[in-house]
Order: C-alpha cells, then structure tokens, then sequence
C-alpha cells in the first residue's frame, strides 16, 4: 500500500491554497492532463548570473577564448536546451515554442555575465521550465567555455523573473 507523501498536501507559499500540481492523491507522480486547458498565448523570462574573474570577463568580451566565441556558443546552447526541455524535465510536455531568445550582457561590476532567456509558446501550459533550463544550460555553457582559464566560475541566481498568461495570471518577481 502505497503512503501518502507529505508534498501531495503541500501549499506553495507565494499562492496560498495551490497544491503541488506533479503528485496525484496517492503521492505518485503524474503529467498534468491539459487537454481541456485552451491554447493561449503564454511567455517566460529567467535569468542567472556567471560570476568570474576580471581577467576571464575580459577574454570573453575580447572574443579571444580558446574554444570560440563563448556568448554566441551559450545563446545557441540556451535555445537548443529550450526546446529540448521535455526531454530533460520528466513530467513537462513537450512545446512547439514560438520564440527563444537569449540575451547575455557581460558586467564589470560582478564581474560575469547576465543570462535571460525569453521563451514564448501558444499552447495549453506555460513555457516557465523552458526559460528556466535555456538559462541554466547557456551559463552551464559559458562554465564550459572557459573553465581551461577558470575553475572558479560561480552560477548564481538562476530564477523565473516574469510569466505572462494562462489560468494564474501575471507574475512578476518580487511583486
């Protein structure tokens, strides 16, 4: 007989009242059936940070790494991880995404760079893991890029900061 798992009871604290949507009454895992749900326009924008040394920003921005161009191999990793989400993810649907794009901007201040990625779909669920895994694999890449030079990169701050449509709405981060 199978325990009923603590999570199936769980409420997410930024909605009172939502339960965990992947955990059936039994506890088990299960893909949300969204086939009555409508096709709606829907987007998600992460975003995540690759910490580094002054040193290594700056052979980045140069062009001069030794493996490439690291921004533009990162962009493509990030696009590629988006569409590839239901594979990586158990119980995501699979996407016909409308639209990726990763934007990354190199800071002196951190010193590192700024992923977001932007992801965009009509469809009956939200594109939020796609964001998340676009943002993840291009600063995974970028870690990649450059690690002969730096072991000590940090990938930091990986977080959904806007989703537009479906059933819930609007969210922003820190509204």
């Amino acid at each position: 007989m199978a325990r009923k798992s603590k999570a199936a009871s769980s409420k997410s604290p930024s909605r009172p009242g939502a339960a965990l949507t992947h955990i059936d009454a039994k506890g088990e895992a299960r893909m949300v059936d969204v086939s009555d749900k409508p096709a709606t326009e829907r987007t998600a924008v992460a975003e995540g940070r690759v910490l580094m040394s002054k040193a290594t920003l700056a052979l980045i921005a140069s062009g001069q790494a030794k493996k490439g161009d690291v921004l533009a191999t990162a962009r493509i990793a990030g696009i590629m991880a988006a569409k590839r989400t239901s594979e990586l993810i158990p119980l995501c649907h699979p996407l016909a995404l409308s639209k990726v794009t990763i934007d990354i901007a190199t800071d002196a201040k951190l010193p590192g760079c700024i992923v977001r990625a932007t992801v965009k779909v009509t469809g009956p669920t939200g594109v939020e893991m796609e964001a998340l895994t676009a943002v993840s694999v291009a600063c995974l890449t970028i870690y990649d890029m450059i690690k002969a030079v730096e072991r000590g990169v940090r990938i930091e701050g990986i977080h959904l900061i806007e989703k537009i449509g479906g059933k819930s709405g609007h969210f922003r981060a820190g509204e």
